[in-house]
């Protein structure tokens, strides 16, 4: 086996990184843990906000079917050929695949020719029933 003979190059020695270089090479971890607070921040607030569009969306789809309900029993009560008893009423109507609660107050109107007729459907839990108040003929 032959042995190799010490080379005479030298190495070149690495350059040195000024540290005003250094500054400018990259992010220490202090700039890297505060950019990743603001994006944590960042991103809880979009599925927050995703969070509150849903419910909000579920809300919506609940009042509206409630007026659907108070729209279907108004035109119940204009197509009966009697008219409804005067005072106050309560009842459940099905309608999307769910049980909703109403009530309905019958007064009498001007010169008792005419019924005023309120229906209020309750939309659900912490929300706000929807009310329908129409006129009909007393015969």
């Amino acid at each position: 086996m032959r042995r190799r003979a010490p080379s005479k190059r030298q190495s070149v020695p690495a350059p040195r990184i000024a540290p005003a270089d250094a500054a400018a090479a990259g992010f220490t971890l202090l700039e890297m843990l505060v950019a990743l607070a603001i994006f944590s921040l960042a991103a809880l607030a979009l599925v927050r906000l995703q969070g509150v569009s849903a419910r909000t969306s579920v809300d919506l789809n609940s009042r509206t079917m409630a007026q659907i309900v108070a729209r279907n029993l108004m035109i119940e009560r204009m197509t009966d050929p009697q008219p409804p008893a005067l005072g106050a009423s309560d009842g459940t109507a099905e309608n999307g695949g769910r049980q909703w609660s109403w009530i309905q107050q019958v007064d009498e109107g001007d010169q008792g020719r005419l019924l005023i007729v309120t229906v209020r459907v309750d939309a659900g839990p912490g929300q706000s029933p929807a009310v329908l108040t129409f006129g009909r003929p007393a015969q």
